[in-house]
């Protein structure tokens, strides 16, 4: 059987996927709502600053999942949002709007041009992220200002169904109208209720209970007032639009479980009287020292702060890879340093040794790197068979690197660029690119070491070290990168 993968004929193996579940709590084998297609939602960012390498890995974990079905066969349809205003810092509505955080932030009116400008600037930022992880782009980018109507409409369906009720600062689900609240995560609502601080605001029947329209004096016009949609109302609003009422697949990081994505469940399924998500899949914390990266604690890390200190988006998402997404993951740069001297290793082989010369690939490593893939992403398994193979000498260079480009459809760790800009991902830099003053250092060295002047040599290849440029004698000639 073959089907059409990232714009190649590859055999697809068939095979059972089995994915954690947050809502049963164990592993289900993988039954889509349609036979052939595969409906996703992915939470995005909210636009009001640059993400960090914690947000990031949300979406490497998510792309891992979209290509695992690709390659089984499966036609998906996916969203990933992206909220531009009205996200307050405390998802239990309360704390700082973000997106004004960033308003005064960056100096700018607060009016909903200046957040859309504002937005426009981390929308950018957050593509162009996405772009240097490889991360495939979504079906559909659904920007939560574009979607107002929707969201209002589906306000307006909650309300007549009895599911809300008016407050002076805007309007709330009522989850005592919903009996099956708090199912995700297993939340315990009396243990919040004789816990909670109801003083935070009075006017709550239940503290549980979240705004779906918050009144204020910027935002949109509706029948409650001047303000915006909840949070929360936008994901589900953005999901239906874009994929319809019931869906398969709903992935986020842990920290949306509580509260976030308990509160979409209510509202869509409130509003539909239908299960709105078959599976839902939560990603672990990244950390640092232990403790959780975020921007509030200042301990943010950003790409470009790792591509400044040298690493690539491709060593970035080895490093995430190596981790299985349900469990935490602690930062260091040595870490990072590690996983791309791993990878610098494995693009030798692909690049340098094999020269991305292929044969059909090995099918009984193949076999159990798709097992282990299709077992609820295990990725760092999957890589674990992948220097099985390469370390297995009764294979030939061809066959291992045919294996190895069928592996990275799925991983895309830059094993499957063509040659040039692979050989480029070394470091290795061309004749015709090198600066006049260095080609002659090399020329001259390259005289000495024909001769057998070794010291001359020797003291040539210092000279070019000097200059930022290192030197590797070949069979085909010397080899020259730039040193970092």
């Amino acid at each position: 059987m073959f089907t059409q993968i990232f714009g190649k004929k590859t055999p697809v193996h068939v095979r059972d996927i089995k994915l954690y579940n947050t809502e049963s709590s164990k592993i289900e084998t993988f039954e889509p709502l349609n036979t052939n297609e595969v409906k996703m939602y992915s939470c995005g960012p909210t636009v009001y600053d640059y993400a960090h390498i914690g947000n990031l890995r949300a979406y490497v974990f998510s792309d891992i999942l979209k290509r695992v079905l690709i390659h089984n066969g499966y036609l998906v349809k996916n969203t990933i949002n992206i909220t531009d205003f009205g996200h307050l810092t405390d998802d239990g509505d309360a704390g700082e709007d973000k997106m004004m955080k960033g308003l005064k932030r960056d100096g700018l009116p607060i009016t909903l041009d200046a957040m859309r400008q504002l937005s426009d600037r981390y929308i950018k930022a957050f593509k162009n992220d996405i772009e240097e992880l490889r991360i495939l782009p979504p079906t559909n980018w659904a920007r939560a200002s574009d979607y107002i109507k929707k969201q209002i409409s589906l306000i307006k369906t909650l309300e007549e169904k009895g599911f809300a009720y008016e407050t002076s600062d805007g309007l709330y689900f009522d989850i005592a109208k919903f009996p099956k609240y708090g199912r995700l995560g297993k939340i315990d609502l009396k243990k919040l209720k004789s816990g909670a601080r109801l003083e935070i605001n009075t006017e709550k029947k239940h503290p549980a209970d979240f705004a779906i329209w918050k009144k204020g004096s910027l935002g949109w016009e509706s029948r409650w007032g001047t303000g915006f949609p909840g949070w929360h109302i936008e994901c589900s609003a953005m999901a239906m639009d874009t994929l319809g009422k019931q869906i398969d697949i709903h992935t986020g990081g842990i920290d949306h479980i509580p509260i976030h994505h308990n509160a979409e469940i209510a509202q869509s399924e409130a509003a539909t009287g239908k299960k709105f998500v078959k599976y839902w899949l939560h990603g672990a914390f990244l950390t640092i020292d232990s403790t959780k990266v975020s921007k509030s604690l200042g301990n943010t890390i950003t790409m470009r702060h790792l591509m400044d200190r040298g690493f690539s988006g491709d060593d970035y998402r080895y490093w995430l890879l190596t981790a299985h997404y349900r469990s935490t993951v602690n930062f260091s740069w040595d870490a990072l340093k590690a996983a791309k001297q791993a990878l610098f290793r494995l693009k030798r082989y692909v690049y340098e040794e094999y020269k991305q010369k292929t044969a059909t690939p090995d099918t009984t490593y193949l076999e159990k790197f798709d097992e282990k893939i299709a077992n609820d992403l295990d990725t760092p398994g999957a890589i674990a068979v992948l220097w099985d193979m390469i370390k297995d000498d009764s294979l030939d260079n061809k066959t291992k690197c045919g294996t190895l480009m069928a592996m990275d459809e799925i991983l895309d760790i830059g094993l499957s660029d063509n040659l040039y800009e692979g050989v480029r991902s070394l470091g290795v830099i061309a004749t015709d690119e090198l600066p006049e003053k260095i080609q002659e250092l090399i020329d001259r060295r390259e005289a000495a070491r024909i001769a057998c002047n070794w010291t001359e040599a020797d003291l040539l290849r210092d000279a070019i070290k000097l200059k930022g440029y290192d030197l590797e004698d070949t069979t085909h000639g010397p080899k020259v990168t730039k040193v970092e």
